[in-house]
């Protein structure tokens, strides 16, 4: 059994939804989120990435990117642009992008599950990216975007939502990356009562995307439970803003990497030891793997196809067998000397929505040695990992399309 909640949430007036809808905080930096401010004051990028609004924001630990998304998420309130429901509801949430179609279930999830393991994660999380969620959510008193999760399908669920998609909705817009966002309300008691039952017949939830994010509302629930002695458990800190989608309608892209130089090795000497794990074919015209276990290398101006060897593939294990791991326990460990990828700053990440075009940029023009293409894993590795306890190698998903922030907030007080 699944517990999920419907709640009041604080959501765009109608008329402003495409404005406030932004990015998720981690997928811009701040140059970035600066530009997208300026055309459009009303993003909620002001909330989410609050440091982007200060000159001289000086770190994670700086209280005032915190109290500025405090600020900014009670200025849209004064405003009139955010609108707090009168009555709890849960939300139905379509995303379409090109042929591609998910459509999500919008409700808060028992952070207790998350606690028990019950709400399942496949990757790690980084303390100081945790800390700045925490002190986020904590001061400006919301959880301000929602967790990506998923779910294996059921039937009855399948069926109300395509009952409910069948409304006039509440919001329906394109989004400057041509993604069609799409809301409807689910109010009505009977529907409420119909997925709050659906769900209870779910086994388990996974994170998708979002996992700093429930680390720190579970972080933040525990210091408001340490703080408040008639704490009962059922307060709205107790409670993950969260977006539901079955597992069969999601995509996940590859997550590529780039290294800013050859760990001291001479190109030729580079390519000496990469061929010990992995057969090189020169003159590689696809740039991306059309199948696991193969993968794109872009080194000085050209495209090479790695294979893995037979004497590292890994069938019996659902990570190691991963083609995150194998690129790590074979290349970008032993021979570039990337150790620790989740902190060594001689590695970046690039998720595939972006292109291999920004892989030739970054070795081209940024004075990177070399980038890798990887061909993405599946829903189904991802929940395997899960399900056996374990966690995936760093940057292993890139969910596409991404969810918007600023359509639904849960407020804590």
């Amino acid at each position: 059994m699944s517990l999920v909640v419907p709640f009041r949430a604080l959501r765009p007036a109608k008329q402003f939804a495409a404005q406030v809808a932004a990015p998720p905080y981690d997928v811009l930096n701040v140059q970035e989120a600066r530009r997208l401010i300026r055309a459009n004051p009303l993003s909620f990028l002001r909330v989410e990435k609050s440091e982007s609004d200060l000159s001289d924001a000086a770190g994670p630990d700086d209280r005032r990117i915190y109290e500025r998304a405090k600020e900014n998420l009670e200025t849209l309130i004064r405003q009139g642009v955010l609108l707090r429901e009168e009555r709890e509801a849960f939300y139905l949430y379509r995303q379409r992008k090109g042929d591609h179609v998910q459509t999500g279930i919008v409700a808060c999830v028992s952070l207790a599950e998350y606690e028990t393991g019950k709400i399942k994660r496949h990757e790690l999380t980084r303390a100081d990216k945790e800390r700045e969620r925490t002190n986020h959510i904590d001061t400006a008193g919301a959880q301000t975007g929602p967790v990506f999760l998923t779910c294996r399908g059921r039937e009855e669920i399948d069926r109300l939502t395509a009952r409910l998609a069948a409304a006039e909705p509440e919001y329906d817009f394109t989004a400057d990356d041509g993604v069609v966002h799409t809301v409807w309300a689910i109010g009505d008691p009977g529907d409420v009562r119909g997925v709050v039952e659906g769900f209870a017949g779910v086994e388990a939830l996974y994170i998708a995307d979002g996992h700093h994010r429930a680390a720190a509302a579970a972080a933040v629930a525990r210091l408001r439970q340490a703080r408040n002695d008639g704490d009962r458990g059922d307060e709205p800190h107790h409670f993950l803003l969260a977006v539901i989608f079955p597992a069969d309608q999601l995509k996940i892209m590859d997550y590529n990497r780039a290294v800013r130089d050859l760990n001291g090795l001479t190109q030729e000497a580079f390519l000496e030891r990469a061929g010990d794990a992995f057969l090189i074919r020169r003159d590689f015209p696809g740039k991306t793997p059309g199948r696991p276990r193969e993968f794109g290398m872009y080194l000085n101006g050209a495209w090479s196809l790695l294979t893995a060897r037979e004497a590292i593939r890994r069938d019996d294990d659902p990570i190691a067998g991963l083609d995150v791991s194998l690129l790590q326990e074979h290349l970008l460990g032993p021979v570039l000397g990337i150790r620790d990828p989740r902190t060594d700053a001689r590695i970046d990440f690039i998720g595939g929505v972006r292109g291999t075009a920004e892989l030739e940029r970054l070795v081209d023009r940024e004075g990177f040695a070399v980038a890798f293409s990887l061909h993405p894993p599946t829903v189904g590795q991802m929940m395997a990992a899960a399900d056996a306890g374990k966690v995936m190698p760093p940057k292993s998903t890139w969910f596409e399309p991404k969810l918007r922030s600023g359509l639904f907030v849960h407020l804590l007080e």
